[in-house]
């Protein structure tokens, strides 16, 4: 058990350099992501291609992977989307919120009792990001599009740990790629026409930093995410991941300078979302002595 909270750690830790990768890519959120996963599914095939592992799977399979694939694809579409509209902060912020959308959803999907105390740990996290939304007026966009990010985050979570059950983890991450990347492409033209680009290809720059997100914060953190669910709970999953905005945030204020942009209703609202990941610490540590 203890491998597998550093590996949860670890993946925490690289998901911290997701907001700041996406800071620095200049294309727009749709662009991104379809880029992301595009590279994120070729590297990954010449990875298994050269290490012989290349697998298949029925076609019913594929197609649920691939579907869950598509939720993820939707998530970081509204999450970058969050950091655009307002700041990387902000936009990891609202992560935070996965948690109460876990506490919920995970019970009417897998058709097991709500728990109370999940239920009121999450909403602590609420009122930290109801006290920024309502005090902090120019990032209301941001928040918004930062909220249904962490609503799909918490239902990809969900539907991954149902559906990677019993199933490799590199095929899944591959089948999810592809899967995600293909509705991306699909819905592009669409998508295009009402946020109209100059261009549709990523500079010298981009591409650097869309290899790294692809390598590190996608092939690295969703390995290791997906081994940390086959023995962890989505909650605790999505309640530990409540400490990727503290790294975020550190980085983008010593990056990018972001102290000079936050008020003191962040700062609050940063405080209650910290204190709810103390708690639930505290009562994870109280319940394994008791057990």
């Amino acid at each position: 058990m203890r491998s597998t909270f550093l590996k949860l750690h670890l993946s925490i830790l690289l998901a911290g350099f997701t907001g700041l990768f996406g800071k620095l890519v200049t294309l727009n959120e749709g662009l991104l992501v379809c880029y992301r996963m595009l590279f994120t599914a070729l590297i990954l095939f010449l990875i298994l291609r050269v290490r012989g592992k290349i697998a298949g799977v029925s076609l019913s399979d594929a197609g649920k992977i691939a579907g869950t694939g598509c939720l993820l694809a939707l998530h970081w579409v509204f999450f970058f989307g969050s950091i655009k509209q307002a700041n990387i902060s902000i936009g990891v912020i609202c992560f935070s919120l996965v948690s109460f959308f876990t506490a919920w959803l995970e019970p009417l999907i897998c058709r097991r009792r709500v728990s109370v105390r999940e239920l009121l740990l999450s909403l602590i996290s609420v009122c930290g990001i109801l006290l920024i939304f309502r005090l902090d007026s120019h990032y209301r966009t941001g928040i918004l599009l930062g909220v249904i990010s962490s609503a799909l985050a918490a239902l990809f979570t969900i539907v991954n740990k149902k559906v990677g059950a019993g199933r490799s983890t590199t095929v899944m991450l591959q089948y999810e790629m592809a899967g995600g990347c293909l509705l991306l492409l699909c819905l592009m033209p669409l998508y295009l026409h009402f946020f109209p680009v100059e261009t549709i290809f990523p500079a010298a720059s981009d591409l650097l930093w869309l290899l790294a997100l692809s390598f590190f914060c996608t092939i690295g953190l969703y390995l290791l995410q997906i081994e940390v669910l086959k023995t962890i709970s989505a909650f605790t999953v999505n309640l530990s991941y409540n400490l990727e905005p503290v790294y975020s945030i550190i980085l983008a204020m010593l990056l990018f300078g972001e102290a000079k942009e936050l008020t003191s209703a962040f700062y609050s609202g940063l405080g209650l979302i910290i204190l709810s990941v103390a708690l639930q610490t505290f009562q994870s540590s109280q319940s394994s002595q008791s057990s």
